[in-house]
């Protein structure tokens, strides 16, 4: 008896443990469908749940609009063709987090004038995250748009519009025939812009337009054919602008107003700094008149330290009138570029102080056969300037291959000038200019016995320890000179 209340015992525990496992099983069972559940209520809704048609004819504006006003934070847009007449206006504050995308199947025609997307928001603070109020990082931090192609059919239609934005994000976008592809105003803080096509714009690719900005990257993007430049900032206060593996190319109208691939114009006295160009293409057109692949322009007078701290490096350039364009800026470096064609100059700095040019190449492709381009480098009322490790081969400039006007304080060092048709380095009213460690020769067996350093006037100047082949020019009381050598060209 007692053997057979054990039995039980055991059996009637097994069955307990089997009821308790088998309740257990259901109930994950259960909970993973309502989890389903739950997944298919939130899951991503398209804009043709709010009534967009897609066929390229309807109005689509304000399907969009109560998609974006709906607050579902994620919108799609399926593989269609989408016409809007007026701006969707995105209030981040209203709305809360966005993200917009189309995985690169879907295109917007603006018909209207203005934005597409005018994104809003209120953050009035630094990029100091102290200085974040709650309601900028709990509904508008990060505004994402992504994969869309967008198209302007009206002169002023725009791509995207930003104002009082935080850490906005656009990524793998087509932007066509706009008046501006994207449009900073205002003020924002941390933007990035990637992977993007802002090509044949009527007007600019990226605009900081009176904009207070800090924070801007613009990474692995082509932007071009845009009449009326490439990346452009008109005057703000601008600190911290990235720009690195962009092709950025043919940013000029011929018939247009003079631009540049990238220009940074703060001539009314705001500022600009602390920003890199960093392995980029930047090239054509020479026809447009005045063009320039980087051209600053700082304000004048007294304020022109607020153009500055900028690095130019290892980028490919040319093809324009000017290849780097510099007016009343300091603390510029351009250090491992190589730069040809520039068919007024090469390098063009005036007014400037404290620029580092160093180990850049400035030749003429031999494949292109562009006997025209002038090139060479031309300094006019400089100061505290470093040439460097510089290779100039073939400049056609009268004057020189390196020309310094006005300027004081130049240590001109291990830089080789050659085949040069009229003059090597000429120096215009120099003061405390070293010329040191330079190999200034014309090699070419048709040469015309040019002149390889020529100084008209000035004090306190050193030539020394340089190789020249041809004259020598040097004016009486002008420099120190000693052991140089002058060689020749003949065999």
């Amino acid at each position: 008896m007692r053997m057979n209340n054990k039995y039980i015992c055991i059996f009637l525990t097994v069955c307990i443990l089997i009821t308790l496992f088998g309740h257990l099983s259901f109930a994950g069972i259960n909970g993973a469908g309502n989890e389903k559940e739950e997944l298919k209520k939130i899951s991503i809704k398209t804009v043709l749940d709010f009534g967009a048609i897609g066929d390229g004819t309807a109005d689509d504006t304000e399907a969009i609009q109560r998609a974006v006003d709906s607050r579902i934070g994620n919108i799609y847009f399926p593989r269609r063709t989408y016409r809007i007449t007026k701006s969707v206006l995105i209030e981040l504050d209203r709305i809360g987090p966005i993200s917009i995308r189309g995985d690169g199947t879907a295109k917007i025609i603006m018909t209207g004038g203005g934005p597409v997307f005018k994104i809003i928001g209120t953050h009035e603070g630094t990029a100091d995250p102290t200085s974040f109020k709650n309601n900028v990082w709990e509904r508008q931090r990060m505004p994402l748009l992504d994969g869309l192609e967008i198209v302007g059919e009206h002169p002023e239609a725009v791509g995207i519009e930003i104002t009082k934005t935080m850490q906005a994000t656009f990524t793998r976008l087509l932007i066509r025939h706009t008046l501006y592809a994207i449009h900073l105003t205002e003020r924002n803080r941390n933007v990035t812009i990637s992977e993007c096509h802002l090509y044949q714009n009527r007007g600019i690719g990226v605009f900081l337009d009176h904009v207070n900005l800090h924070q801007i990257n613009i990474t692995n993007c082509h932007i071009s054919y845009n009449g009326m430049g490439g990346i452009v900032a008109r005057p703000g206060n601008i600190r911290n602008l990235q720009i690195s593996g962009c092709d950025i190319e043919g940013n000029m109208d011929v018939k247009g107003p003079p631009t540049a691939n990238l220009l940074i114009d703060i001539s009314d006295g705001n500022s600009f700094g602390e920003g890199a160009i960093i392995g980029c293409t930047l090239q054509h057109t020479h026809l447009a008149p005045n063009s320039a692949n980087i051209r600053f322009i700082g304000p004048p007078g007294e304020n022109e330290q607020k153009m500055k701290n900028f690095t130019i490096a290892d980028n490919v350039l040319s093809d324009v009138a000017v290849n780097i364009d510099l007016l009343r800026a300091r603390g510029i470096t351009i250090t491992g570029n190589t730069i040809w064609k520039g068919y007024s100059r090469d390098i063009l700095v005036k007014d400037c102080s404290d620029i580092i040019i160093a180990n850049n190449v400035f030749d003429r492709n031999p494949t292109y056969k562009t006997y025209d381009s002038v090139r060479g480098l031309l300094f006019r009322n400089c100061t505290d300037c470093i040439l460097s490790g510089l290779l100039i081969k073939n400049p056609i400039d009268k004057r020189g291959g390196i020309i310094l006007d006005h300027c004081k304080r130049f240590n001109i060092t291990n830089c080789s000038v050659f085949n040069y048709d009229s003059c090597g380095i000429f120096l215009d009213d120099a003061e405390f200019v070293r010329v040191s460690g330079c190999m200034v020769l014309d090699y070419r067996t048709d040469a015309k016995g040019s002149t390889a350093l020529k100084l008209t006037k000035g004090k306190n100047n050193m030539i020394v320890g340089n190789l020249f082949v041809g004259k020598v020019e040097i004016a009486p009381g002008s420099a120190y000179i000693e052991n140089n050598y002058s060689g020749s060209n003949k065999k």
